[in-house]
Parts: C-alpha cells; sequence; structure tokens
C-alpha cells in the first residue's frame, strides 16, 4: 500500500524543484493571480497561541522570533476553486540577530502538508492571499 503513496511523490518532486527555484514561475503559470498580501496564521507551539498575520509582499514581518518575507503571492480567480500559494523566507533571529534561515519556498492553502516550516517553536500557514 506504501508503494501507491511513493508513485504520487516521485511525480510531483520534480514540479515543486522547478517551483522552489523561482518564486516568480508560479506567476507566470496560468490560473493564478499575482496579489500583494498574503494572510499567514502563525502558531506558537510552547504557549498555543495564534496569530493571524498579514504579510505585505517584500516587507518583513514579525512572529516572535520569525521574520517573515513574502516574495510572491498568488490565487486562483474567482470562478476557481479557492486556494492560495505564497513563497515564503523564513529567517529565526533566536541565536543570530541577522537570522538563521528556517524555510524557503512555496506554501499551498488546500495543502499545507506538501511543504511546510519545521520549527521547534513556530508553525506557519498560508490561509489565503488577498
Amino acid at each position: 500500500m506504501t508503494r501507491w503513496l511513493v508513485v504520487p511523490a516521485l511525480l510531483a518532486a520534480p514540479l515543486l524543484a522547478t517551483l522552489a527555484a523561482v518564486p516568480a514561475a508560479a506567476q507566470q503559470e496560468p490560473g493564478w493571480v499575482a496579489k500583494r498580501t498574503a494572510q499567514l496564521q502563525a502558531l506558537d507551539k510552547v504557549t498555543a497561541r495564534i496569530t493571524i498575520v498579514d504579510a505585505p509582499v517584500n516587507q518583513p514581518v514579525r512572529f516572535g522570533t520569525l521574520s517573515v518575507t513574502v516574495r510572491a503571492c498568488n490565487a486562483r480567480p474567482p470562478e476557481e476553486v479557492p486556494d492560495a500559494a505564497a513563497w515564503l523566507e523564513v529567517l529565526d533571529t533566536r541565536n543570530d540577530p541577522n537570522g538563521t534561515p528556517a524555510f524557503r519556498g512555496w506554501m499551498f492553502a488546500n495543502a499545507p502538508g506538501v511543504s511546510m516550516l519545521e520549527h521547534p517553536v513556530y508553525d506557519l500557514r498560508v490561509l489565503e492571499c488577498k
């Protein structure tokens, strides 16, 4: 049964690698509309505090020790099934004031498990692009 789960992952790997290489790649794809702000859900796992963060494209926002910069945010047109994809660069400033890279890549609203921040204290999720 696990063999059937590996095949789709292997087929999707080249697509994800291509999209991870260039943030603007999905903006070129038909069916996506570029937006100016990403709405993120941030979770502090220690306090169980959930915060909704509006992050404008190319402007860093802070959540705890994280500095999150959205480089691109795309949504599906209103006539299609709602979805959003955001290219995020996340730095952790806990031990380094300049920031240590914690995540860099696309996050998808409808598939948060495909590409996610792996951090001991914080979780991030894309809710929508506005």
